[in-house]
């Protein structure tokens, strides 16, 4: 009997963490028969009550699909995984969505080809509670082939983004990614310590700065097109302006007790962009300016 052409790809996760655990119940809410294995057993247990058949070993899960998708505390342990199992993985796509560096996923995709296997590196943009969500998204990067032969089946864990061929890149995007957000949550943490500091709480103050946020988020794109086009001049705040007033800003936060020192690399890069001729220009200028020069 011919296998069922619409049935799903079976998916073997290895790696039983939060966000383990999330992307294997997604595969199994979305209809794949799964795979899992653990390094401690144990944590099969509610994944197996919710259809999943536990692999005793690496080697069993493996061998049990095609499609094998890792998700381990740290990219080491990925090689320790499948080094013993490589010569079963012929064939096979590996999914690699342990946190690595980009030179990293490239070095696991030559590996995993040396081997016979497709290889897909990947980076998670979402928490283990937003997996399958609406604002959940995954980075791939690698084996293009391998991607849209699977890319229905990423679905399940959310919008699936391919971000090239060099498998370096989903990694690339995904800190990227993280910059953004910890520089705005640096921002963030230092606002909510400047108003505290005056006696206002917290709370109070969330709802203004969520919207001022929300305000200059479209920067973002305005930021983007600058870069692209080398045009960086401004009529709405330029670096000039920008150099004038932080003073004022980090004197401020000295005033209230509250250190600086997130801000004060920032000033010292205005200063340097001034002093190099582009007071004229709006902050994305300061992007180029990071840019190590060839």
């Amino acid at each position: 009997m011919s296998a069922d052409p619409a049935a799903k790809p079976a998916v073997s996760v290895l790696g039983l963490g939060m966000m383990g655990s999330a992307l294997a119940s997604a595969f199994l809410k979305a209809g794949h028969p799964v795979t899992v294995w653990n390094r401690t057993a144990a944590k099969t247990g509610p994944l197996a009550a919710q259809g999943a058949i536990p692999a005793p070993t690496p080697a069993d899960a493996v061998a049990a699909s095609e499609l094998l998708v890792l998700c381990l505390m740290v990219n080491d342990q990925v090689r320790e995984v499948l080094e013993p199992v490589a010569d079963g993985l012929a064939g096979r796509t590996v999914v690699n969505l342990t946190n690595g560096t980009p030179a990293q996923g490239r070095a696991l995709a030559e590996w995993a080809e040396e081997h016979g296997a497709r290889y897909l590196d990947g980076g998670i943009m979402a928490v283990p509670q937003m997996i399958a969500g609406p604002d959940a998204f995954v980075y791939y990067s690698g084996d293009r082939d391998a991607f849209e032969k699977y890319e229905e089946t990423f679905r399940a864990l959310g919008g699936a983004r391919f971000a090239g061929t060099d498998a370096g890149l989903a990694a690339l995007n995904d800190f990227a990614l993280l910059i953004g957000m910890y520089g705005q949550s640096m921002g963030i943490w230092h606002a909510f310590a400047l108003v505290r500091s005056a006696g206002i709480p917290a709370k109070e103050f969330a709802e203004p700065l969520r919207l001022w946020l929300e305000a200059m988020a479209h920067s973002v794109t305005d930021f983007a097109e600058a870069l692209d086009s080398g045009d960086h001049l401004t009529d709405v705040s330029s670096l000039a302006v920008n150099e004038a007033a932080l003073p004022n800003l980090l004197g401020t936060l000295t005033e209230q007790g509250i250190t600086g020192e997130f801000f004060a690399p920032m000033e010292a890069l205005i200063r340097r962009a001034v002093a190099d001729g582009h007071g004229a220009d709006g902050l994305s200028r300061l992007a180029e300016i990071l840019t190590p020069r060839t």
